[in-house]
C-alpha cells in the first residue's frame, strides 16, 4: 500500500506558504458539494460495522483571491476507499495517489488543502485521518457533508484543527468551525430550480418556462420575500420576535446596495431601455424579412 505522505505535490513550497495564513471562511462550489455525494455511505450494511463508516476523500481547493485573503474555495473532490474499526482506520493510499496524479493532468492549478467525510458529526477517527492529511497540507481543512439529513437538510460544515493541552504534556486536538459560503453560477441555479419543480409533478416531468413566465415567477418571489422581511421587521418592532443583530446587519447591507434613484428617473430609464429593446426587435424582424425576400428573388 503506497503512502500518501510520499506524494509529490506540485508547487509544494507554494502550498505551505499559502496555507500558513489563518483561514476564516470556506466557499463551496455547487459542483464540489455534489461530487462529494457520489459515493454515499450505506445506511444499512450487512453485517453492520463496529463504527460508522463515512466516505472520505481528498478535496481540490484553491486560494480565493477575489473575496478575501483568508478564504479557500472548494472546486473539486474525489472519494478514497477506506475501512474503519474500533482501533484503526485503513485508507487505500495507492488509490489516492493514482487519483491525484490523474486529477493534476486535468486541473494542474488545484492543490490539496483538506479532506471531507459524509457524516453529520466529527468522530475520534477524524483525528487519525486529519493527521494523515496534515502531512500533505499544512493545517488542512475538514469538511463534513450530512448525507443522512439529520436536520432535514444536507448540512455542510468546515473545521480546522487546533492543538490544545498543557505544554510538554499530552496534547489533544480541537476542531474549530469555520464560516461556510455556497457559491454557484447562474446557470447552475436555474438548473437546480427547474429540477426542484419536478417534486410537485406526479409524473416527475416538467416543461421549460418561457421568458415571460420566468420574469413573472421571479417578480412573485421578490414580492413574497419583501413581505417576509417586512413582517419580520414589524414583529421585531412590536416585540413579538427578539431582534437578531446578524439579520439586522445583513438587511442594512442589502438596503445600502440598492441605488438611490427618484421615481421619475427610474421611469425614464425603464422607458429608454424598453424603446431600445423594441428597436432591436424591429431591426431583427426587418433583417429577417429582407433575407426572406432576397431568397425569393434569387429563386425566380
Amino acid at each position: 500500500m503506497a503512502n500518501l505522505f510520499d506524494l509529490e505535490c506540485p508547487n509544494k513550497q507554494t502550498n505551505k506558504k499559502t496555507t500558513t495564513q489563518q483561514v476564516a471562511a470556506v466557499e463551496v462550489e455547487a459542483e464540489g458539494g455534489i461530487l462529494s455525494m457520489e459515493v454515499p455511505s450505506d445506511p444499512t450494511p450487512d453485517p453492520p460495522p463496529v463504527v460508522p463508516n463515512p466516505a472520505i476523500g481528498l478535496l481540490g481547493w484553491r486560494r480565493s483571491c477575489t473575496v478575501d485573503k483568508h478564504s479557500v474555495e472548494v472546486t473539486n473532490c474525489f472519494s478514497v476507499p477506506h475501512n474503519e474499526s474500533e482501533d484503526e482506520v485503513a485508507v487505500d493510499m495507492e488509490f489516492a495517489k493514482n487519483m491525484y496524479e490523474l486529477h493534476k493532468k486535468v486541473s494542474p492549478s488545484e492543490i490539496i488543502l483538506g479532506w471531507y467525510a459524509t457524516g453529520h458529526d466529527i468522530t475520534e477517527h477524524s483525528v487519525l485521518i486529519h493527521e494523515y492529511y496534515s502531512r500533505e497540507a499544512h493545517n488542512p481543512i475538514h469538511l463534513t457533508v450530512d448525507s443522512s439529513l439529520q436536520n432535514g437538510r444536507m448540512s455542510i460544515k468546515a473545521y480546522v484543527s487546533t492543538a490544545m493541552g498543557v505544554p510538554g504534556k499530552t496534547m489533544g486536538v480541537m476542531f474549530t468551525p469555520l464560516t461556510v459560503k455556497y457559491t454557484y453560477y447562474d446557470t447552475e441555479r436555474i438548473g437546480v430550480d427547474l429540477v426542484k419543480k419536478t417534486c410537485f409533478s406526479p409524473n416527475r416531468v416538467i416543461s421549460l418556462s418561457s421568458d415571460l413566465q420566468q420574469v413573472g415567477a421571479a417578480s412573485v418571489r421578490i414580492q413574497d420575500t419583501l413581505n417576509t422581511v417586512l413582517q419580520y421587521a414589524e414583529d421585531v418592532l412590536s416585540g413579538k420576535v427578539t431582534a437578531d443583530n446578524t439579520v439586522g446587519r445583513f438587511l442594512m447591507d442589502l438596503i445600502n446596495q440598492v441605488p438611490k434613484i427618484s421615481p421619475e428617473d427610474f421611469e425614464t430609464m425603464l422607458n429608454s431601455n424598453i424603446n431600445d429593446l423594441l428597436m432591436v426587435t424591429y431591426l431583427a424582424n426587418l433583417t429577417q424579412s429582407q433575407i426572406a425576400l432576397n431568397e425569393k428573388i434569387i429563386n425566380l
